[in-house]
């Protein structure tokens, strides 16, 4: 096995456990409901915090990459985010564990953009697209981490004991994994936080994840409410269109560099907004269960490469080091995160979910727009000339 591909196989470890880490604390969140006694709204406060976090780091995370190299963050994130994870089993308040949450999140994002950045470098060993099969092993990482979880409730234990072990999975990974990481011949000089302005290359980009977020944020919290209101579908059946959409997507990620390298990142852009605006039409055409349930199929499909195809674009910048276009990228990406589900119950408060889906479906189709238009700053793949990694551990 040669060092590249060594290289690849524990950074994919990584990107595992960071995904196993996420759902293991997804998992037991009615838990945490039940042993602080809280109402659907007073969890919904609490569950803000997670996104609060995320976006309170990105420009730290951007600013460390910067200044002290991915695999240095990846390190020491990955201890903190263990430790984070901890955290939140030995939490005794409402306020610990919100103040757990939010730092929880924000390790989270920092190892977001720290795994990304170093993922670019292994992408450019391979010069070919495979960005997404990492993003792929993150997504099948949150069903591990959910069976996990089902089984320590079944077994009764504590969301602190089930953490032990998941924190100690984690240390495992990284101990077996640090060495093989790249070690940048060259960092950058921090210049402070990123607060920056995108150029026009990386707004585009992030416009792109943003509405591809968008679509995931829709899916992720009324995909289930539209089955039951709109479809009418019964108790039984409402979670699964969610499921579907999640194996639709962790599975397109694993063939999605396939056919980016065969037909170009622009083209699989192009497919994945077209995909997304016909699956939510579907749903919408065509308001019956299995309808739906193939049209949220199409929406994990195509939402699948959106982020790790942006990703790829981004951490090719010329005007800004990997950490730093990926932290602009993520940032205004993450907007359509936060701002899709609350959009569309507003929009559905005024009309109906079925308007509010066919203006996420529009959304989908501005993807395939934006990629369509001055398409030659989307092809930058390979590493720039001044751009160097070390081939060393």
């Amino acid at each position: 096995m040669n060092l590249l591909r060594k290289r690849r196989i524990a950074l994919s470890g990584l990107f595992f456990l960071a995904g196993l880490s996420f759902a293991s604390w997804a998992s037991r969140i009615p838990d945490f409901q039940q042993l602080f006694d809280l109402s659907e709204g007073q969890l919904g406060t609490l569950l803000l915090g997670m996104p609060l976090g995320s976006l309170i780091a990105l420009p730290l995370a951007g600013w460390a990459v910067d200044k002290y190299g991915s695999r240095t963050v990846i390190i020491v994130g990955s201890l903190f985010y263990a430790l984070s994870l901890l955290s939140l089993g030995y939490t005794v308040s409402v306020f610990q564990l919100g103040a757990a949450v939010i730092i929880f999140g924000m390790m989270g994002n920092i190892m977001n953009i720290s795994l990304n950045t170093q993922a670019l470098l292994v992408e450019d060993g391979y010069q070919r697209s495979i960005l997404a099969s990492f993003h792929g092993l993150w997504s099948l990482a949150g069903f591990a981490g959910a069976g996990i979880g089902a089984l320590m409730i079944k077994l009764k234990w504590e969301p602190k004991l089930h953490y032990w072990v998941v924190a100690g999975i984690m240390i495992l990974i990284l101990l077996s994994a640090y060495r093989l990481l790249f070690k940048e011949e060259k960092k950058g000089s921090g210049g402070g936080l990123v607060l920056k302005k995108p150029d026009a290359i990386l707004l585009r980009v992030g416009l792109v994840g943003f509405f591809g977020m968008m679509c995931e944020g829709c899916m992720f919290d009324w995909s289930g409410v539209y089955l039951k209101k709109v479809v009418m579908a019964g108790a039984d059946l409402v979670p699964l269109g969610y499921v579907t959409f999640m194996a639709a997507m962790a599975s397109g990620r694993f063939f999605s560099d396939t056919l980016a390298n065969r037909w170009s990142k622009i083209v699989m852009l192009r497919i994945s907004g077209g995909l997304i605006g016909l699956g939510l039409i579907l749903a919408v055409a065509v308001p019956t269960f299995w309808a739906a349930v193939t049209g949220f199929l199409l929406v994990g499909f195509g939402t699948a490469s959106v982020i790790p195809l942006s990703y790829s674009i981004a951490g090719r910048s010329k005007m800004y080091s990997p950490g730093i276009a990926l932290a602009l990228v993520s940032t205004i990406s993450f907007f359509g995160f936060l701002l899709g589900p609350p959009l569309i119950g507003f929009i559905a408060e005024i009309f109906n979910l079925q308007v509010s889906f066919t203006v996420i479906a529009l959304m989908g189709t501005c993807i395939t727009l934006l990629v369509s238009i001055k398409t030659q700053i989307f092809d930058a793949h390979k590493t720039p000339a001044n751009k160097k990694v070390s081939t060393s551990s």
